[in-house]
């Protein structure tokens, strides 16, 4: 039995670090595109039929623009620092200059021409033998709204600070936390208690189940309140993916990778009954509405007494 609840552990941190691999280039790629998701949860994640991931609801996402930059190969930067706090943070010297040609990505199809396309040696693409790192963090993007999930929400947010494409990786060891110990650190008895928590105390892990230190490190620089010291906030997800807890995974080939679980077609059709019936909601309206127009609307309102508004 130890064994093979060993073997189930492996199986399912392979699993996590599968999905939270997919989920961290989705983000990557929407911080390319001038996109704050600002909505990450479990709820809107799919499952495609083939086993990987999509995001969904855009619907709070932040649009912005960004200039991507061709900067030094940061094998010094994971050397000398550490995952949390400043390290990672570049400097304007480490920029590559001349080689962004846009503040945007376009397709293969209209590239410059050849003739007009500068070699990499005249970009300067090499440094020391190795190549460059593409930063494209939308580092000056400013929102003051608050939006977002109670448990989710960064406390840059609640506190009404102002905030910008931080929220996204503070939202991100949130989802890491809640795959591994299946609920988010600082959930409290109600909205309010939630808020107070995300803003005033510091993050715990149970001590059950037992989580990798890599795990661990990963997931408090992350949770990191003040987001100028929050992993990623410069170098973005360049940083994350240089983590311990990554290592090994072959970033240019997730996408094509087998999925560790393929779900099964679900067939609709049980579901389905054969004689329709009208739900019991819309039976209740029909019959409020032969009666007096102030009973409906008082028993209509009687259903958001409890809704709190942040």
């Amino acid at each position: 039995m130890i064994q093979f609840d060993v073997q189930v552990i492996i199986v399912y941190v392979l699993c996590l670090r599968f999905y939270a691999s997919e989920v961290l280039l989705a983000l990557e790629y929407l911080h390319m595109l001038g996109i704050v998701y600002r909505d990450l949860k479990p709820e809107n994640v799919l499952v495609r039929d083939e086993g990987h991931i999509m995001l969904s609801d855009f619907d709070l996402s932040l649009r912005c623009t960004v200039n991507p930059t061709l900067v030094k190969s940061s094998s010094t930067h994971s050397q000398n620092g550490g995952s949390g706090g400043g390290a990672g943070i570049l400097d304007e010297e480490s920029a590559v200059q001349g080689c962004a040609q846009s503040s945007s990505f376009f397709p293969r199809l209209i590239l410059p021409s050849k003739k007009n396309r500068k070699s990499k040696s005249d970009c300067g693409l090499f440094v020391n033998g190795s190549l460059p790192e593409l930063m494209a963090e939308p580092t000056n993007v400013r929102s003051m709204s608050f939006v977002g999930t109670h448990e989710y929400l960064a406390p840059e947010i609640i506190r009404g600070e102002g905030h910008g494409s931080a929220v996204d990786w503070w939202t991100f060891g949130i989802f890491l936390y809640e795959l591994l110990h299946g609920t988010t650190p600082f959930k409290g008895q109600g909205n309010r208690a939630t808020l107070f928590n995300v803003v005033g105390q510091p993050l715990r892990f149970p001590e059950n189940p037992q989580v990798s230190p890599a795990a661990r490190d990963l997931i408090r620089g992350l949770l990191v309140k003040e987001p100028q010291k929050r992993i990623a906030y410069k170098r973005g997800a360049t940083e994350i993916k240089q983590h311990p807890f990554f290592e090994g995974v072959n970033w240019a080939l997730v996408r094509s990778a087998t999925a560790p679980y393929i779900p099964e077609p679900v067939d609709f059709s049980r579901y389905a009954s054969k004689e329709t019936t009208p739900p019991v909601a819309e039976k209740k309206v029909v019959e409020s509405s032969n009666g007096n127009d102030s009973n409906h609307s008082s028993s209509t309102d009687s259903a958001y007494i409890d809704f709190e508004y942040f």
